[in-house]
């Protein structure tokens, strides 16, 4: 794979798999591409709420607007420019504000394929 630069315009955004709630991802960079890692973007709107057990190991930067990230140890939130690292094997919720939020995240290994 060349070097590359990125871009949100550039992520096919589709519904967070097997969630309900507002939240769309895109990978731009996974195991398609023949590399190690899952690169891309999420859009949460207002208010949405996402329970799941990591399948990976998932670092998340907030770009825009904030989020909460809740385990059974307690809760961090997150806003611009600031990073929560959620490990494989960790349940978490993850719920946006009034705001909604723009992420851009990176995985190891690929999600996709941990989540069929």
């Amino acid at each position: 794979m060349k070097i590359r630069k990125l871009t949100i315009d550039d992520a096919p955004l589709e519904r967070s798999p097997g969630q309900q709630a507002d939240v769309f991802v895109g990978n731009l960079v996974d195991e398609r591409h023949g590399g190690p890692i899952t690169i891309g973007y999420g859009r949460y709107a207002p208010n949405q709420s996402l329970t799941e057990t990591m399948a990976v190991d998932d670092v998340m930067i907030i770009l825009e607007g904030r989020l909460s990230v809740s385990t059974d140890a307690g809760t961090v939130t997150a806003g611009p420019g600031e990073i929560v690292y959620m490990p494989k094997g960790e349940a978490v919720t993850i719920r946006s504000h009034e705001e909604g939020a723009v992420t851009a995240y990176v995985t190891y290994p690929h999600w996709r394929p941990a989540h069929a």
